[in-house]
């Protein structure tokens, strides 16, 4: 992987940083369990991207 695509994923990784962080905020915020759930799924999708995205970073570096 170039260092250029490293940096991509670098910035990926930050960017799903920030939406579990606004998601996480957003759930203790509402009181509407149909939106919890929601947004509880949509947390685990961004979770497991972030994950991925992790693994990607720890094979190129290894």
């Amino acid at each position: 992987m170039t260092q250029k695509e490293l940096l991509y994923v670098e910035d990926a990784v930050g960017h799903e940083q920030n939406l579990i962080k606004i998601v996480n905020e957003t759930i203790n915020l509402l009181q509407n369990t149909d939106l919890k759930n929601f947004l509880s799924g949509q947390l685990k999708i961004h979770q497991d991207i972030k994950t991925e995205l992790m693994n990607l970073l720890s094979g190129e570096l290894s």
